[in-house]
């Protein structure tokens, strides 16, 4: 069982105008906060999420079962609410969530949308992390053509000497304000950054917590 302490969300949502349909039901897409991935989608009811809004955790309606569903009581891996928002024609929800355990779905993926073409995939998230994810195959999967491999090879030496030669080409495009140069070599100082982050087993997500946290 989840052994959270419930705090209630510090927002408001106006119950009697969500447009529910025939079943007085709502979608709500549940969303990662620090990646922005899509993880699951469900219903709500006017009563869940009442408690949603109460308890700061999701809570949907099981069609199958009818009956009031606390995400994650079970399993524990309970979802967090970071904020809720409803669309233009007031039918649908997005709830930004703290996923616990990084898992959402029941088959234990880490979202329900990893599937293409019948085929499992990863989740779409950020440009981040998806350049990250492709970082990271390359040096659990190295080939000798590949110039991140090489760089892997060359271990911090040649790592962090391009981190350096990159952040003194940011700081050369800036001088000049040229725009499409500064865009440019930040990318290529975020690249090299992220092989660093890679080689030394940081995670894109443990960045994202420590913006969150410098955001608030």
């Amino acid at each position: 069982m989840a052994t959270s302490e419930a705090t209630p969300l510090n927002q408001s949502i106006p119950l009697d105008e969500i447009h529910y349909n025939e079943q007085g039901l709502v979608p709500a897409i549940a969303q990662d906060y620090l990646d922005g991935t899509i993880l699951m989608m469900a219903w709500m009811n006017r009563e869940s999420l009442q408690k949603t809004l109460e308890t700061g955790e999701a809570w949907y309606w099981s069609r199958s079962r009818q009956e009031l569903w606390h995400k994650g009581a079970t399993s524990g891996h309970i979802q967090k609410v970071r904020s809720l928002r409803y669309d233009c024609d007031s039918d649908a929800l997005l709830i930004t969530i703290e996923q616990i355990g990084d898992i959402a779905c029941h088959t234990g993926e880490r979202s329900c949308f990893h599937q293409v073409d019948g085929k499992k995939a990863p989740p779409p998230a950020d440009t981040l992390s998806q350049v990250f994810e492709v970082i990271c195959d390359r040096r659990d999967n190295p080939t000798e053509t590949s110039y991140t491999c090489k760089l892997f090879n060359g271990g911090d030496n040649k790592i962090l000497k391009k981190i350096g030669e990159e952040s003194a080409e940011v700081v050369m495009a800036c001088k000049d304000d040229d725009k499409d140069a500064i865009a440019s070599e930040v990318a290529d100082l975020i690249y090299h950054t992220l092989v660093a982050m890679a080689h030394h087993g940081v995670e894109v997500k443990d960045v994202y917590r420590k913006l969150q946290q410098r955001r608030r």
